[in-house]
């Protein structure tokens, strides 16, 4: 027997007739986040350039964001992560973000480090 795979986005508020109806609003959706990424990475607001959180650009943090959101999603409906059960589901969205959330806090206290001691060190700055 077949399954039927719901024919909603973003928790129900969003019903579709088809799955054709549907995979063209995912589309939308992944579109308009792309546009507002590129839209920001080409303007690149003073006010996000110039203000920092936790050691990174804050323009910087909501692309990182904004990436987290389009992969989340893509799994959700693209690989049908909203028909398993929640353990599962769990498993394979968590896992990634906290890897991730590790990956730049690793990323940021090394840089920082590597930054100090060319500044306040004897290395030169030779690249």
């Amino acid at each position: 027997m077949a399954h039927a795979h719901k024919l909603e986005i973003f928790r129900g508020l969003l019903k579709f007739k088809s799955n054709t109806q549907k995979i063209w609003g995912v589309l939308v959706f992944l579109t308009i986040v792309t546009a507002v990424e590129v839209a920001l990475g080409i303007i690149k607001p003073h006010s996000l350039t110039h203000s920092y959180f936790l050691g990174m650009k804050l323009l910087n943090w909501i692309f990182i964001t904004l990436t987290l959101v389009k992969a989340y999603y893509i799994a959700w409906d693209f690989m049908h992560l909203r028909d398993e059960k929640s353990a599962l589901r769990r498993a394979i969205v968590w896992t990634p973000i906290f890897l991730v959330l590790y990956l730049v806090f690793i990323l940021l206290f090394e840089a920082d480090y590597i930054y100090n001691v060319f500044k306040d060190g004897f290395v030169k700055w030779n690249f």
